[in-house]
């Protein structure tokens, strides 16, 4: 269980943050919500919560973790085509071709957030704003309303022409894991808000 991405947080998010995405994310699976609610997504929710909520507990994840993303930047680089380029252009490539896959498979809808963009990376967050302030000041990439981040016509030429698109990304989500909207997202049209919460089933304190 990714409790980071169960929560659509930052692993630098401060225990306020993650107690206010809680909240709103709980308000969203309440199990008394009719619209949006969902019994498993909340309790889920809730598990993260309590792990990430908890210093001693975090601590104990967070070596787990850091394990897990070593291991999948050592396979990313591994995997990604050798061209005699370095690390670091493994990387804006790695970036390029995840955002080029997400505008290619919903133009509208094309961000994706930095906690998702770390995870299927592999690279910390702290590793990835230097590459992404790079392609931003290249004019490859932009920050949509969102927050996350989207590839521009630009990038997509540059990925086009120098042939910079990954294969055999085994990082990319399939089409029944699609890729998490960032948090601020806007509710689907008609959606209610959602009911205060039942003390049965009400948030950890």
């Amino acid at each position: 269980m990714d409790c980071y991405e169960i929560l659509q947080v930052s692993t630098n998010a401060d225990r306020e943050t993650i107690e206010r995405v809680y909240r709103l994310l709980a308000r969203r699976y309440h199990p008394d919500n009719s619209r949006t609610g969902d019994v498993d997504k909340f309790d889920t929710l809730t598990k993260a919560y309590r792990i990430l909520s908890d210093p001693e507990k975090r601590a104990g994840f967070d070596a787990k973790y850091d394990s897990t993303r070593a291991d999948r930047w050592n396979h990313f680089i591994k995997m990604s085509p050798s061209n005699g380029g370095d690390e670091d252009k493994k990387i804006y490539q790695g970036i390029l071709s995840l955002l080029f896959t997400a505008r290619k498979r919903d133009a509208s809808r094309a961000a994706v957030g930095i906690v998702e963009l770390e995870k299927l990376l592999g690279v910390p967050e702290k590793h990835l704003e230097f590459h992404i302030w790079y392609l931003k000041e290249k004019g490859w990439i932009q920050r949509d309303e969102s927050g996350g981040f989207a590839i521009t016509v630009n990038g997509v030429d540059t990925v086009l022409q120098n042939d910079l698109l990954l294969r055999r990304d085994r990082f990319l989500p399939t089409e029944r894991e699609p890729i998490p909207q960032p948090e601020g997202t806007k509710p689907e049209d008609g959606a209610e808000k959602a009911p205060a919460e039942n003390p049965s089933t009400a948030a950890p304190k």
